[in-house]
């Protein structure tokens, strides 16, 4: 519920400000989020992305290999750039000064939090609760009304004080939005220059948050921001899951496409029936390219934004530094997937989740020179000669084993592969049917334009095809059998090592 309020606090105080100050919001690349609808939340599908988020590779463990939310999701999906200069600069023990200087609001010392309330009636959002019988869009516009009342309608110092506190709001309650009531400004250094915020790669900060968010515990409060993006990643990616609704076709950016279909049922029961459709998902109908279709209409921010599209980068929001290792998903690109080490954990751990942790005055643009560096050059492109999964595959089953294989480990490709043999049978009925129509109906079919032998030969393609991919199918479910049964004996060996080990000891 918080969350919800939180969206519809930061959408009230942006509707109620005059024309002037929403082409500022605009100009700064924020201006798609609030032509984002409401949408429902649905914690149990964001938890199975989250228990299946490994930290190390920074992606999603499935079944059928990584998969890793990229910088075009974030793009086509939020309208957020992802392009420009990387979300870094200084962080502070304490931004007191800082805060009455550029909010004229209080922070405690030692601390980057500014109390809620307070920053939330300096907006004139005073009254902020719900009323008893009050409607969604009727709470929306009271709070619209009432924060109108006390907002500079002109451009001039106190103009640039109400888009500060708006900011801070925005990126602290609805982006990069951390536990607890009070709302951080660790980004209040880059706010300075309001001129300049949009010079940032935001979307790019917000990707890195996704990521530290899906590497959190559970019990961490979400975010709307969060959970409206990987729910519709999921809708786009998994569509089987059959967790989203497609209500507004044709509409940028896509998250306004899209509603959360309605579950009763009890979240933990949500869960389990959700890790179970994962578990047994069909690998023929993950969608890893769902933009092909997709045109640029209405989208300026995406012209710029694909130079980026496609490469392995580090990801900057102050003290997140993390690496899209889209190396890992190379099918995603349309490409086979080559074989590789799985990456493994470097310097650059997260510094800590609470953000009072953050002590010293620290500049992340000296700290991770050579990672800015890397987002300034727009990382490293992704190449495979790769003809085949199945390597990669082998070596994933043995990475992670019954992590990912679960009850259900190789149903998915017994389903694959069942399905391909369906589509074989009926392929080879409809060319038996067009060889024994041919002889007979060949004048009248060329009468009226037809060409049997034409139909014959497309059709006779179609069930080779089918048939290869047949074979590759129940050649992927032999190498999954053996690398799940090699992975069990290594897990088993090592049990047996552990079990001597702490004997030993004893």
């Amino acid at each position: 519920m918080r969350a919800r309020v939180s969206w519809t606090l930061v959408l009230a105080a942006f509707l109620a400000f005059p024309p002037f100050q929403r082409e500022r919001v605009e100009e700064m690349g924020f201006g798609q989020i609030f032509r984002i609808e409401r949408m429902r939340v649905d914690p149990a599908l964001t938890q199975a992305l989250r228990s299946r988020w490994d930290t190390e590779a920074s992606a999603i463990a499935f079944p059928w290999g990584h998969m890793i939310p990229s910088l075009e999701d974030v793009s086509r999906i939020t309208g957020l750039r992802v392009y420009g200069r990387a979300v870094s600069g200084y962080t502070y023990p304490c931004y007191h000064a800082l805060a009455e200087r550029l909010l004229d609001l209080p922070v405690e010392h030692r601390s980057s939090l500014v109390p809620r309330v307070a920053l939330q009636e300096s907006l004139g959002l005073f009254e902020a609760g719900k009323n008893v019988g009050e409607s969604e869009d009727e709470y929306l516009a009271r709070l619209a009304r009432v924060s109108q009342r006390e907002l500079a309608s002109e451009p001039g110092p106190q103009a640039d004080l109400d888009l500060c506190c708006f900011l801070v709001l925005f990126l602290g309650r609805l982006l990069f939005a951390t536990r607890g009531d009070a709302v951080h400004c660790r980004f209040l250094p880059l706010l300075e220059d309001l001129g300049e915020v949009g010079g940032y790669a935001w979307g790019a900060a917000f990707l890195a948050h996704q990521f530290d968010g899906l590497s959190a515990s559970e019990r961490q409060t979400s975010t709307i921001g969060r959970r409206l993006f990987l729910q519709v990643w999921a809708y786009l990616h998994l569509p089987a899951l059959r967790r989203g609704d497609l209500t507004r076709s044709g509409l940028v950016p896509i998250a306004r496409r899209w509603d959360s279909r309605r579950d009763t049922c009890h979240l933990a029961d949500q869960l389990e029936r959700l890790q179970e459709a994962i578990n047994s998902y069909p690998y023929l109908d993950v969608v890893w390219q769902p933009y092909l279709g997709e045109g640029d209409e209405g989208q300026p921010w995406l012209v710029q934004a694909r130079p980026y599209f496609g490469r392995s980068v580090w990801l900057h929001a102050l003290n997140l530094v993390l690496p899209l290792n889209l190396f890992l998903t190379q099918r995603s690109l349309g490409l086979r997937q080559s074989v590789m080490e799985f990456p493994v954990w470097d310097r650059f751990r997260r510094p800590g989740r609470s953000f009072r942790g953050l002590h010293d005055t620290t500049d992340w643009r000296e700290q991770a020179r050579e990672q800015i560096e890397n987002w300034e050059h727009k990382g490293k492109g992704v190449r495979s000669d790769a003809t085949t999964d199945d390597a990669y595959l082998q070596a994933y089953a043995l990475k992670y084993g019954g992590k990912v294989y679960k009850s259900a480990r190789h149903q998915s490709a017994v389903q694959d592969r069942e399905a391909a043999q369906r589509q074989t049978t009926e392929l080879r009925s409809e060319l038996e049917r067009v060889r024994g129509t041919g002889v007979g109906g060949a004048s009248s079919s060329r009468s009226a334009g037809g060409s049997p032998s034409l139909m014959e030969a497309q059709l006779a393609g179609a069930v080779l095809r089918v048939e290869e991919a047949q074979r590759h199918l129940e050649e992927r479910e032999r190498d999954l059998e053996l690398a799940h049964e090699q992975a069990m004996t290594l897990q088993s060996e090592r049990d047996q090592l552990r079990v001597r080990a702490e004997a030993a000891e004893a």
